[in-house]
């Protein structure tokens, strides 16, 4: 490999004298505390080629574990750039990828077969619902979700079923005592179908390595140098794996930034990077300060924001850039104001910098029911985008339903996948043939699948039911000797022709079509996969697999942001969750307020409080060129109107740094806004601070002067109906009425003063 490296020391070149030392440090644990846009990324590519061209280590001997599928992917293309060859043998992957890697070559030794089931988040479920209704627990007492998020986070903090039933079967916590009846019935049923959820291919692998110390002195002796990306994001199973392979050489370089820990609700623990210098002694650290992506007047935004925090290890970033346009703080009158502001904001700089594009706009929020609004004007519009992290596409029902079909086609033991599928599309086998079905496969220590086969030999089943079943069988049978030979592609064009799936779906109307054209999609998807993917994987793991077995591991892994489009010239709206290691010129922060972000329940909780002022950071930091945060007097939540304030969080930002506008529709009309335990009111007419017009009582709507008028031809906008012009004004009063042409619902007529009728303002 030696000859075909490209010019020396490429990888080095224009690296600042920050990210050169991390590069150049060679043996002994390293942190590398990485600020938002300072290259963490270059950093670790460079390092491994500095290992692998200085060093003369091989690739074989590395192994990198990325936050996400796609930085995987980016790192070797990278890497293999910067050296003019591919990085052979090299592990690199996500700790989920890397842990069903390591299940793939070794699941016999904890008595799972190697073709195992990886079940997503929905058959996780799907099998907790089962388990807890055969334990008696009523469903609507004891939330199947909430005892799903339990047994994950035992997982997560590496303990085992039978260690969380003998600490909780005696808890005075009634909750935590039903979760002990459902793990080990749950776990039992994951083994009994060959299946690994999720959490498993993090503890899993730990289990491995504990319990087998010829595998673990194996993977030590192989890889030599361990590189872990988005350390601050780990969690106790995770660490605990890392510390198993690299605790003995300690060649292991973590990069994070303790500033973007955001994912202690799931588990994460920020004292793994906060505590790393404790756990590794011999540690060296090198933070890494110099930004790349954003102005002055944001980073200096971001600075000021994160300083609150008292958890953390202390940086601050800087930059070469000019300061750049101020930040922009929105104040509107409601959800569908700041929604329709955010979209004309975006017209309009669309429209005075020549050469931008869409796709250089990104709108985050909270939480997901924020997109609603946003999306319904951007379809009104017209202004094209892309949601990442609402329905997922592989958790789509029509996908769940063809995935159903593949993952029984692999592994005859997922009795989840069996009940999705068994009578679809409807093949005459009801709920009360499928009870008598899991009865006798019960008794006869059997799988669904292989009962169905023998269905004829079912006592109390229906003949119909029994043909159906056999058939059924039959399908999935002639299939799975199909897979051996066939490319997925093949293979799953070949099942949608054989179920007509296309045709059972278009016959349900728009939506069906809709849902034909995912299924298109994914056979899309499918036929990509037989002329990349199996490239890239290692002969030893692919081995004694179809690859529809390969394929089914790939899909389990992917993440939402995975399926992220950089190349669509559309705006990009999405979670600050998901917003995470991505970067736009221009940024909106959507829903600024209190109770929102930072969340209500944050408050009860100093740790929580500061992780989500940390998302707030993440959120500033996505930003290069302009950000603008924007809040709204009042938010329809849960069905219900709250009357909000400007988030806390804004405070920290210095005043110098801000450019406060409002929109229209509240310099116009009057608005009710909470000010100290009282309503303040404010009138229209340039900026008041709060509290400067004050009434002790509700003023009444119907005689205020502000409050908007129509008049005949004016565009209006409807919560529910649309855009529409009034046609005709009737009444006086309580009682005026008017009728309004709505572009998309047609002619409506409406009390005004329940419609909440707005100006579609230009």
């Amino acid at each position: 490999m030696q000859d075909s490296f490209q010019t020396p020391s490429l990888h080095l070149q224009g690296l600042n004298p920050e990210q050169l030392r991390a590069v150049e440090h060679f043996e002994g644990p390293i942190l590398v505390l990485a600020g938002a846009g300072s290259g963490k990324t270059r950093v670790l590519t460079a390092r491994v080629c500095h290992l692998i061209h200085t060093h003369g280590v091989p690739a074989d001997r590395i192994m990198a574990v990325t936050f996400t599928n796609k930085a995987a992917g980016e790192m070797k293309e990278r890497i293999a750039r910067l050296l003019g060859a591919e990085p052979g043998g090299m592990w690199v992957g996500t700790f989920h990828a890397l842990g069903a890697r390591l299940l793939r070559r070794h699941a016999d030794r904890l008595g799972w077969d190697r073709t195992f089931s990886i079940f997503d988040a929905d058959q996780s479920l799907r099998l907790v619902k089962t388990v807890q209704d055969e334990a008696g627990l009523d469903r609507k007492r004891w939330s199947p979700k909430a005892i799903k998020n339990a047994i994950s986070n035992a997982k997560n903090q590496l303990i085992t079923a039978t260690d969380f039933a003998a600490e909780n079967d005696g808890s005075f916590d009634l909750f935590m005592r039903n979760v002990a009846k459902v793990y080990p019935e749950y776990q039992k049923a994951l083994k009994n179908q060959n299946a690994f959820d999720f959490d498993d291919l993090l503890m899993k692998p730990v289990e491995l390595f504990e319990n087998s110390s010829d595998l673990i002195e194996r993977y030590r002796e192989r890889f030599a140098f361990v590189l872990v990306d988005e350390y601050q994001d780990t969690n106790r199973a995770q660490f605990r794996f890392v510390e198993l392979l690299a605790g003995h050489h300690t060649n292991l370089m973590v990069v994070g930034d303790d500033d973007q820990s955001i994912y202690g609700w799931r588990g994460a623990d920020i004292k793994n990077i906060l505590d790393f210098e404790d756990a590794f002694p011999a540690a060296v650290t090198v933070r890494l300060e110099q930004n790349y992506r954003s102005s002055r007047n944001i980073l200096q935004a971001a600075n000021h924001v994160i300083a609150e925090n008292l958890n953390r290890k202390g940086k601050t970033l800087r930059t070469e850039r000019v300061s750049g346009e101020k930040i922009t703080t929105l104040e509107s009158f409601d959800e569908n104001d700041e929604a329709r502001w955010i979209v004309r904001e975006i017209e309009t700089s669309l429209r005075e910098a020549s050469g931008s594009s869409y796709s250089s706009t990104a709108v985050l929020y909270r939480t997901n029911a924020q997109a609603r609004a946003l999306e319904d004007a951007f379809r009104r519009q017209g202004i094209p985008y892309q949601v990442v992290g609402s329905v997922r596409f592989y958790e789509r029902r029509e996908i769940q339903d063809v995935l159903a079909y593949l993952r029984l086609i692999s592994n005859p033991r997922d009795a989840v996948a069996f009940a999705r599928i068994v009578n679809y599309p409807r093949r005459g086998i009801g709920l009360t043939s499928q009870e008598h079905l899991g009865l006798w496969a019960h008794e006869q220590g059997i799988s669904l699948l292989e009962a169905s086969m023998r269905a004829s030999e079912v006592q109390n089943l229906r003949t119909a039911g029994a043909q159906g079943l056999t058939r059924f069988a039959e399908l999935v049978q002639r299939f799975s000797i199909r897979a051996a030979q066939a490319t997925v592609g093949e293979l799953l064009e070949e099942l949608i022709e054989e179920l007509d799936l296309v045709r059972h779906l278009i016959k349900e109307g728009p939506e069906g079509e809709d849902r034909a054209r995912n299924v298109s999609e994914l056979i899309a998807g499918a036929v990509d996969f037989d002329a990349t993917q199996l490239l890239s994987i290692a002969k030893e793991d692919a081995d004694g697999f179809t690859e529809l077995d390969l394929f089914l591991q790939q899909v389990a892994l992917v993440a939402d942001v995975d399926r992220l489009d950089p190349n669509a010239d559309v705006v990009t709206l999405m979670t600050l969750h998901n917003a995470k290691g991505l970067e736009f010129p221009i940024v909106f922060i959507a829903g600024m307020e209190e109770g929102l972000f930072p969340l209500g329940r944050a408050y009860d909780e100093p740790d929580t409080l500061e992780e989500e002022r940390r998302l707030f950071y993440v959120g500033i930091t996505r930003a290069e060129d302009k950000l603008t945060i924007c809040w709204a007097r009042q938010r329809r939540r849960a069905g219900d109107f709250n009357y909000n304030t400007r988030s806390s969080f804004l405070d920290a930002v210095p005043e110098e740094l801000v450019e406060e506008r409002r929109t229209k529709r509240l310099s116009v009309t009057g608005r009710m806004a909470p000010h100290h335990g009282r309503r303040a009111w404010q009138s229209g007419g340039g900026h008041h601070e709060e509290g400067e017009y004050e009434n002790e009582s509700d003023p009444d709507y119907s005689l205020n002067q502000d409050t908007p008028r129509f008049v005949k031809g004016e565009r209006v906008v409807h919560e529910t109906f649309g855009s529409g012009s009034v046609v005709e004004i009737s009444g006086f009063g309580r009682d005026l009425k008017v009728t309004v042409d709505f572009e998309d619902a047609g002619m409506k007529r409406l009390l005004l003063r329940y419609a909440a009728l707005e100006k579609d303002w230009p």
